[in-house]
């Protein structure tokens, strides 16, 4: 009989004396360090080479540590992400946790509440499950880990936080036991929306600089919102230097494994909650000091169900059985670059409804498979509109000035980013990084995208997703949880 959720947590602690991972007595137990932004697309980083953004503490990170250029998340959008990252658990094997706005079910074990029973000080500050509700499910607290809020400080730009993510963090250091290690969790809300319109320009960055993406066009408006959010993803590098120089003067950065990473891309039309390459695949350096070998990039892929297990593996931890991911901790301490583990190269991704604005609140059901050179994905309900409806404004994008500007357009750019979908979707990642050119009536591509559609339906199933398991009503049961205003029913109101 498996142990509840309750049960494991108790048991914690004897595993890590028993455990064959389990390390010595006398050794210093590691620490870990997760630092998430929210809403920061892979390579955004100008360890990158991009020129409108300066990140010079995560060029550190990667320069001093790993760089891992595959990290995906099996679904593009806040809370459903962080689901996955706490319960080492895909999207659709976590029941409600699976919707954006929804509730985080209390069955399976979290990687934090792990570490606190093994005797690990656990805290977070900023954002960490969420946004939903996690309290009428019996968490006491958010299931990242206790809160240290209470340190503030003037932003320079309006729409990024007060909260002083780093000193918050040192409060933290301080107030843990002497020796104690500890695993916390540095939730920033950059570069979350909203903006300080045209604060990049008048910071002095420069519109020639930057490079749109195929499915936008080369235009002013969108560089301009682009650069105001370069401006977010620096404040976020600002506060993870100081992160990182709080770790030296306490004398414990070598012994901590910074994670650097993000929930999934920008939050831009069709990248945030959207099943393209730029929605799901997201940055991840990991710094260890000379724990691992430094200065390397793997290209093996990472899920975000991945963490949980990797965290508990180097505290000397055995994963519970509800942990569907697989450590990535032998990996880092392989010494190799490349791909390493050759199992590691196919990511499945998903969503169901992430938020609301078409009648009885319905989603838009999606799965997909990702190889090296591929992104097959399946949308199943193509009648209707997978960025939400025209009436409540297409809510499953974020409100800025490029979604306006590309709304005004009614052209080949609105229909990439607004329009109906077909069924099928297959893009040859190599030639079409952008995902702009659907290869699914390609007759040269017709085996490739049966074998990849095979595949995806078979390991679903093995998964247990309830779509292909025949409960896929399930995913119209789930309550919603956030803010009415922009629903189906309200716009009914107002007409």
């Amino acid at each position: 009989m498996p142990l509840s959720r309750r049960q494991f947590l108790r048991s914690s602690a004897a595993l890590l004396a028993s455990s064959p991972l389990a390390l010595p007595q006398s050794a210093r137990r590691p620490n870990i360090l997760f630092f998430i932004a929210d809403d920061w697309s892979n390579r955004h980083a100008s360890y990158f080479g991009v020129p409108w953004l300066k990140t010079p503490n995560f060029d550190r990170v990667a320069r001093e540590g790993v760089v891992f250029t595959n990290t995906f998340t099996s679904n593009p959008k806040c809370s459903p992400s962080r689901a996955t990252i706490l319960t080492g658990r895909n999207s659709w094997q976590n029941k409600e946790a699976v919707n954006h706005y929804s509730i985080m079910p209390n069955e399976f074990p979290v990687y934090p509440s792990v570490l606190a029973d093994a005797g690990y000080s656990v805290g977070l500050t900023g954002k960490g499950w969420g946004p939903g509700d996690f309290k009428s499910t019996g968490w006491k607290q958010n299931p990242a880990g206790p809160a240290f809020n209470k340190k503030t400080y003037k932003p320079p730009y309006t729409g990024m936080s007060s909260n002083d993510y780093a000193a918050n963090f040192a409060d933290f250091l301080q107030q843990r036991a002497a020796g104690k290690p500890f695993c916390f969790w540095l939730g920033s809300t950059e570069p979350h929306r909203a903006y300080e319109e045209g604060s990049g320009v008048r910071a002095g960055k420069k519109l020639s600089d930057v490079k749109v993406p195929a499915y936008w066009p080369d235009n002013d408006i969108i560089k301009s919102d682009l650069l105001d959010y370069a401006l977010e993803v620096e404040s976020n590098d600002m506060h993870l230097g100081r992160v990182l120089e709080s770790l030296e003067k306490a004398n414990e950065l070598d012994n901590t494994m910074v994670v650097v990473t993000s929930d999934h891309g920008m939050p831009f039309p069709r990248v945030k909650g959207q099943v393209y390459e730029e929605g799901f695949h997201i940055p991840l350096a990991i710094r260890y000091g000379k724990n691992i070998v430094q200065g390397r990039v793997i290209d093996d892929f990472i899920n975000t169900r991945d963490f949980a297990p990797t965290f508990l593996e180097l505290a000397g931890l055995r994963a519970p059985d509800s942990m569907t991911g697989k450590s990535f901790l032998d990996l880092l301490q392989s010494g190799k670059s490349g791909t390493i583990d050759k199992s590691r190269e196919v990511m499945i991704i998903a969503k169901e409804r992430h938020d609301i604005g078409r009648p009885g609140d319905a989603g838009y059901p999606v799965r997909a498979i990702r190889t090296k050179d591929f992104l097959y994905v399946r949308n199943y309900t193509p009648d209707i509109w997978p960025a939400g409806m025209p009436e409540t404004g297409y809510r499953d994008v974020d409100d800025s000035p490029s979604k306006t500007f590309l709304l005004s357009r009614f052209d080949d750019y609105f229909k990439l980013n607004f329009g109906k979908r077909p069924a099928e979707e297959l893009f040859y990642l190599p030639t079409d990084p952008d995902c702009i050119r659907n290869e699914a009536r390609n007759l040269d591509y017709a085996q490739i995208m049966r074998s990849l559609r095979d595949r995806m339906e078979k390991t679903l199933r093995e998964e247990g997703d309830p779509r292909f398991t025949g409960n896929a009503s399930f995913f119209d049961t789930i309550q919603y949880t956030g803010p009415k205003h922009h629903s189906w029913d309200n716009w009914l109101k107002n007409q």
